[in-house]
């Protein structure tokens, strides 16, 4: 099976691998799990200066990507990775959830495309196939940060990344719930203990437990979870509390 392939489109290459370059995904990509390249955006540019970017139409502060320069730097990605999907990191885009990773991480890989200053110029979305992804209600100053986010998320999931098959089967926001908290030795720390579901040895008593400390703290703590599946789990009565 071919290695799982990351193409980034950008303005700083030295960003990556980055952090992918250490830990699991470093050494996934060492092993040739997957692979990644970048894409010097200004190589595309065509006048004495390398400019990729001018200043809004309608005036305003700052500068916006160019139509043109980008374009022909999505064209060479598209003309060579034409089975991977091209992503732009953008605060406009659609938010980035586990759903998306996964079915990122079962495709060939990814190409992403990484903005700067004020934006990109919206005819770009409208003339290629490209598919803005945001990764939180907050503004960064680039895309390359969102897009290490995102290749983390798709990387640890690649068969042979993360040490365990089963890791990544019960993890936050894959059935619409954060995750129950964990617990590891000592027992005791700090006066307080391991509630003790967790040290019967009851393998469905803990389960139960799991299910329902997760459905709790995501009621209390993203209830946009709950009300996103249409309030599916009704609320415990008032006042219940998980065992513990």
């Amino acid at each position: 099976m071919a290695a799982w392939h990351a193409t980034t489109l950008t303005l700083y290459p030295e960003m990556f691998p980055g952090p992918l370059g250490l830990s699991l995904a470093g050494r996934a990509l060492r092993d040739g799990i997957w692979s990644c390249e970048t894409v010097q955006i200004r190589d595309f540019a065509t006048d004495k200066h390398r400019s990729v970017d001018d200043t809004p139409a309608g005036g305003g502060v700052g500068m916006v990507m160019r139509a043109d320069v980008l374009a022909a730097a999505v064209d060479h990605v598209l003309e060579h990775r034409p089975d991977a999907p091209l992503l732009a990191m953008a605060p406009r885009g659609q938010p980035l959830t586990q759903a998306l990773v996964r079915e990122l991480a079962a495709g060939p890989g990814v190409s992403i495309l990484c903005g700067r200053f004020e934006g990109i110029d919206e005819r770009l979305f409208e003339a290629r196939p490209i598919r803005p992804v945001s990764i939180g209600d907050f503004v960064l100053s680039g895309g390359e940060p969102a897009a290490l986010a995102l290749l983390d998320a798709c990387v640890r999931l690649l068969p042979g990344v993360m040490g365990a098959a089963s890791s990544g089967e019960e993890e936050s926001f894959d059935n619409g719930l954060l995750e129950y908290p964990h617990y590891t030795r000592p027992v005791e720390w700090e006066g307080r203990t391991i509630p003790e579901v967790l040290r019967s040895g009851d393998h469905a008593r803990i389960a139960a437990w799991r299910k329902s400390r997760a459905e709790a703290d995501t009621r209390s703590r993203r209830p946009d979870l709950i009300a996103r599946q249409g309030d599916a789990r009704r609320p415990p009565p008032s006042g219940a509390q998980p065992e513990d």
